[in-house]
């Protein structure tokens, strides 16, 4: 029996042999006549009537019908515009070869790449995009020259994203391992003076003048520990069915404190730990922390309702996502004054609503929700919280604990607490600012996640 849809393309042609276009114009609750097709699309909600005319305006072709599937997420960095002394002289990146290493979480045999313009006032120009496998012998932006690819959007090898926007690539055919390294080299023509990137990369980045984009290694270059442009890598593998966790959340996510070019964040270490898994062994895990980043203000980015849209819904093959935000609305409540009990009861409950709406949004998109509970931070000297900040965290700890409104949660404070004084990191764990876990702490972040709950 024909598909609904093919049954009435098929209809579309015995009114006329050529390729005809039509304009398509609402109409609910209409009764067929001789000048419409009546089309109904089974196991849906929606009738739409389409209206054959003259006038030209949308092509059907039934060869381009096929939903866009098998994609998932291996890698990303959460967008933001930069601020303070992140703020680049205007022209910096013109005219310039613009190398970048992400590292993967899954592997696959065709990529494609997310570029950002979200933050840019005026078109991105890139006058070529190429992704490589980074040379066995891990010199610095170093490429394997034999993987070099072109990277194309619609075809073209050039491209200007408009201002507040992301291009997703053509796909590339190029086999990738999971946990591999992939470089990303751009030849910027020209930067909005507003511009995209993610501060907290730490991974190294090079910036030379000219094209050079299938150089093997860039000559003398500029080095830095940001990503710009740069918001995703998707990957699709032949019959296998992939899909992607999203860790959401700020510096801890972030992974201040871990080691530059180390990956070994608390989400890179949960992707290790998935690879050798079977149920989770083809998710690729991406990470969208922000440094500073807020639930309910803005502060270093878009505060997390504002960017939950592009940084969990839009996340091709997201499927689980694990939720850890809060920490810097607690600790900066108090941090220059002392607020009133009432003033630290309505922020508990304003995150805990804040949370609920973040979980319904996932729900309504097919996503599970992990709730993370928020580590230990006394002691902290940018925060230096006392009983109220600290209570604070214990109540909303109990709540994502307890409340049932999450699919699951992820003890993060049980695993990081020091056990003779719960409010206080555990040595061991600490990167020495008593707010941010250190390797070793991540790592054990990373440990604890129940991989059963991720498919």
């Amino acid at each position: 029996m024909e598909a609904p849809i093919d049954s009435w393309v098929n209809e579309l042609s015995k009114h006329e042999q050529r390729s005809r276009e039509i304009s398509l114009t609402p109409s609910f609750f209409a009764l067929p006549s001789s000048g419409a097709l009546w089309a109904v699309l089974f196991g849906a909600t929606l009738i739409v009537t389409i209206s054959v005319t003259a006038s030209a305006q949308v092509l059907i072709n039934k060869s381009t019908m096929k939903p866009d599937v098998g994609w998932a997420t291996t890698w990303g960095s959460a967008q933001l515009q930069p601020y303070g002394t992140e703020v680049l002289p205007a022209g910096t990146l013109d005219g310039s070869t613009l190398r970048q290493v992400v590292h993967l979480s899954a592997g696959g045999t065709r990529l494609r790449l997310r570029l950002s313009n979200a933050f840019g006032q005026e078109p991105l120009q890139l006058r070529a995009v190429h992704v490589a496998c980074r040379a066995a012998s891990n010199a610095a932006g170093e490429i394997e020259v034999s993987t070099d690819r072109t990277v194309t959007f619609a075809g073209q090898g050039s491209i200007a994203i408009p201002m507040g926007a992301d291009y997703v690539s053509d796909a590339v055919t190029m086999t990738m391992p999971a946990q591999g390294d992939l470089v990303v080299t751009l030849f910027v023509a020209h930067a909005p003076p507003n511009i995209t990137f993610h501060a907290g990369a730490r991974a190294t980045s090079f910036l030379v003048k000219g094209q050079h984009v299938a150089e093997a290694q860039l000559e003398s270059p500029e080095t830095f520990t940001r990503w710009y442009f740069l918001a995703g890598v998707e990957i699709a593998q032949d019959a296998v069915t992939t899909a992607s966790v999203v860790a959401f959340g700020d510096s801890i996510t972030d992974g201040h404190g871990a080691t530059t070019d180390g990956n070994d964040r608390w989400p890179d270490v949960l992707a290790r730990r998935m690879a050798t898994y079977a149920p989770t062994r083809q998710m690729g895990v991406v990470n969208e922390g922000i440094g500073g980043n807020r639930v309910l203000a803005d502060g270093l980015g878009p505060n997390a309702l504002a960017r939950f849209d592009r940084d969990v819904l839009s996340v091709a093959g997201v499927r689980t996502l694990i939720l850890m935000e809060g920490i810097n609305d607690l600790g900066g409540l108090d941090r220059t004054e002392t607020q009133s009990s009432a003033a630290h009861d309505a922020m508990v409950m304003q995150l805990m609503t804040a949370f609920g709406q973040m979980v319904a949004k996932a729900h309504a998109h097919g996503v599970k929700v992990l709730g993370a509970t928020l580590t230990p931070y006394v002691g902290s000297d940018y925060y230096h919280p006392g009983a109220a900040p600290e209570a604070d965290r214990m109540k909303l700890n109990e709540w994502i604990r307890h409340s049932g409104a999450f699919d699951g949660v992820v003890d993060f404070d049980l695993a990081l607490r020091d056990p003779a004084h719960p409010d206080r990191m555990l040595p061991a764990y600490d990167s020495g600012d008593h707010l941010h876990p250190g390797p070793p702490g991540y790592k054990r972040m990373g440990e604890v996640v129940p991989l059963d709950l991720l498919p």
